[in-house]
């Protein structure tokens, strides 16, 4: 739902070493998105970060992938665009690694770098490209993760391409889902995204956008802001762990089959059918969830090709009278409008509230399982933990009867609406458990103190104890015949109406000015 990411820089200290020729100190990049946590204190910066000053600018250097995920010892073709002569190729998997929070696996020999054609345009504002190969990157012995790809001209400029090795089954493991389809959507490179097309102008932006193109800012900037410190918490957890993709939700339901949990990241918007219906039926078999950001599940979008395979191509209308497909299941609108309207909260257990959402996330049930060991009480606050999207509970058709409300936070949405934000929990009758954060902010506080949203060391580690105790809890298996939810939503007087939100109401086709202004 936001028209754009907030990039968030963790705690990475930078400093020259003793022993080591003294020189100005470098920030990492606005661009890059969270370094973690897992880079400690007083540590050069790590060889997988790239600073400011190595940025390459969007039309010096970039790339993309034939594939947004592989299994081990799949090869893939990477498409790569240099103005800035020749480069190499570094592979880092995304993880704890003793606090660097990436370990290198591979290393190409020097690639020769040309600039590829430009973009085109279509019909239906899509930007996309038809570039040659540059490389085939071959994957033998990596490990299942999330990865990036360092690309290095001869300059010394810099760029990511990220890439997800899969797991061939989920099965007694806990999966992360990599969100690369909203990853996509905020994808701007080359001036268009499913948000905006030139001069940020909502009435111009694209109806489909691919993955045959460059990510903009970084390359990586959805990865590592909302996943790469998930990741980096599991690891630690000592859980048995499985990577996918939205992609691979929607080709291959059965990866999900005998899966302990399933846990999605702080920003996953854009669901398709196949998706929805593949987790659906996972927790319907007694596998639990875990959506530890808000904007779950919005915007229903579907697969279409390109030149380099099937689900290359991601179709966003947004609206009903625009898409082509009308009056089915796959119609592209918000999963809670007509045509086949199907909110979000029979999965998430809420609705998505607002942006831009501001708050303290404040405790209301402390003896809650997965709050053990972090002090709470009834009533403590955490200030900036509810930012900047958020989710709340509603007392409506689909809201499971037994949800559990964990928190209950008192936040702004703009500078004058007063609303709140939720945690929940609630268990289906196959024993799964779902638990939900309603807050994106939650998964940037992992990645340590967040000033700019007020977020201090409390709320981090207070994030961060419930992180891991969310994957260990799931890894055990269904939650509801050791924690069944206890339903409180009543008490809490809610309102059916969601007036107070900027998501939209229930069951209805949006006007095209309320698509524009607040898609």
């Amino acid at each position: 739902m936001r028209r754009g990411f907030v990039a968030v820089v963790g705690l990475l200290a930078i400093v020259v070493l003793a022993g080591c020729q003294a020189g100005p100190k470098q920030q990492p990049s606005a661009a890059l998105g969270s370094v973690s946590h897992a880079v400690s204190a007083g540590a050069r910066t790590p060889a997988w970060v790239i600073t400011d000053s190595r940025m390459a600018g969007p039309a010096d250097l970039g790339g993309y992938t034939d594939h947004v995920s592989v299994t081990s010892g799949e090869p893939f073709r990477l498409f790569v665009s240099s103005s800035d002569g020749n480069f190499t190729v570094r592979a880092f998997r995304l993880g704890w690694y003793r606090g660097t929070g990436a370990k290198l696996v591979w290393t190409s020999a020097v690639v020769p770098g040309v600039p590829q054609p430009p973009p085109t345009l279509t019909p239906l504002r899509m930007i996309t490209t038809n570039w040659k190969p540059s490389l085939t990157v071959p994957t033998k012995g990596w490990l299942p993760g999330a990865y990036v790809l360092l690309l290095r001209a001869a300059n010394g400029k810099e760029k990511y391409v990220p890439i997800v090795v899969r797991s061939n089954s989920a099965r007694d493991a806990v999966l992360i889902v990599d969100a690369v389809n909203t990853e996509e959507a905020y994808n701007a490179w080359g001036g268009y995204s499913l948000y905006h097309g030139p001069h940020s102008l909502a009435a111009r932006r694209s109806l489909e956008v691919t993955f045959d193109r460059p990510y903009d800012d970084g390359g990586a900037r959805g990865l590592l802001n909302y996943a790469a410190p998930v990741i980096q918490e599991a690891e630690q957890s000592g859980v048995r762990l499985a990577y996918a993709t939205s992609a691979d939700l929607d080709a291959d339901p059965g990866l999900l089959a005998g899966a302990r949990g399933i846990v999605f990241g702080g920003h996953d918007e854009y669901w398709t059918l196949g998706m929805r219906n593949a987790v659906t039926k996972a927790r319907d078999h007694g596998t639990n969830l875990a959506f530890l950001g808000a904007n779950s599940v919005f915007w229903r979008v579907r697969y279409a090709p390109s030149r380099l395979g099937p689900r290359r191509v991601m179709v966003g209308y947004k609206d009903a009278r625009l898409d082509p497909v009308k009056n089915q299941p796959v119609t592209t609108v918000r999963w809670r409008s007509n045509p086949f309207a199907d909110p979000e909260n029979s999965l998430t257990g809420m609705l998505y509230e607002c942006f831009p959402a501001v708050g303290a996330f404040t405790v209301r049930d402390p003896g809650f399982f997965l709050f053990a060991g972090t002090g709470a009480r009834a009533g403590t606050a955490y200030p900036g933990l509810i930012g900047d999207e958020a989710d709340r509970a509603y007392p409506i058709p689909g809201t499971p009867a037994n949800l559990q409300v964990v928190a209950h936070s008192p936040t702004t949405c703009g500078p004058t609406h007063h609303t709140f934000s939720d945690a929940t929990y609630y268990t289906a009758p196959s024993g799964a458990g779902v638990f939900a954060t309603g807050s994106i902010e939650w998964v940037r506080a992992l990645a340590g103190p967040d000033p700019k949203a007020g977020v201090d060391l409390a709320g981090v580690t207070f994030a961060r104890t419930v992180t891991l105790n969310v994957f260990r809890a799931l890894a055990s298996g269904p939650l509801g015949r050791t924690h069944p939810a206890h339903g409180d939503l009543a008490p809490l007087h809610e309102s059916p109406s969601t007036a107070s939100g900027t998501g939209g109401v229930v069951g209805t086709v949006p006007k095209p000015l309320d698509l524009h202004t607040k898609a």
